[in-house]
């Protein structure tokens, strides 16, 4: 397999979850299995390797038992997702990548894998809801267009960094024929979230 064929999934795990009074939102469970254990049950079959972006190195020591699965750390601390992105397209051996928060238990790989396929020429493919409203934590990148951009940018804001590249948007109401209730797409922030899908 040639290099610019690797595919990499970042998942970024080093928020502070405030939201979510300070608990881990990777190890929150839903039916049985961490939101992690299930994102990494969705992503390892498609991609050729997943690497989890931590805060610092105890963080990342949380994740040690989990077996061919790499944690790096913040190379610029305190900046939000994109200092994240960032360290993980700098460990990232695949040009393509698709980066996604801890938080989303049920991505979907068949989407996933749909991205991936149509990245083609672009910078970035990215499901849309509206010329407004975008998942970038839910999209495919190239990573020499990821570095490019992070090499000197000024905003923090991931809308920025979209904006910046050249972007394929994917309308998500094409999604529906996988998974008709775009429950890939959710994500969860508060305990009452969690609560919630619990009890579906």
């Amino acid at each position: 397999m040639e290099f610019f064929h690797l595919r990499t999934a970042i998942i970024l795990v080093g928020g502070e979850a405030k939201r979510a009074e300070g608990r881990e939102k990777y190890f929150f469970l839903h039916e049985g299995k961490t939101f992690l254990s299930r994102l990494l049950d969705t992503l390892v079959p498609i991609v050729d390797e997943v690497i989890l972006v931590a805060r610092d190195p105890e963080q990342c020591m949380r994740f040690k038992d989990y077996p061919n699965i790499l944690c790096v750390t913040d190379k610029r601390a305190g900046i939000g997702p994109i200092g994240g992105i960032h360290a993980g397209v700098l460990a990232a051996s695949g040009e393509d990548v698709f980066i996604a928060g801890c938080d989303m238990p049920f991505v979907c790989g068949e989407i996933v894998d749909h991205l991936f396929s149509v990245i083609t020429t672009y910078d970035a493919v990215i499901p849309a809801w509206d010329v407004e409203k975008f998942e970038p934590l839910h999209a495919v990148y190239k990573r020499r267009a990821l570095l490019a951009y992070l090499e000197s940018h000024e905003s923090l804001s991931l809308r920025a960094m979209v904006r910046n590249l050249h972007a394929f948007y994917i309308d998500v109401e094409e999604f529906r024929r996988i998974d008709p209730g775009l429950r890939t797409f959710v994500n969860i922030n508060k305990l009452d979230d969690l609560t919630r899908i619990n009890m579906l």
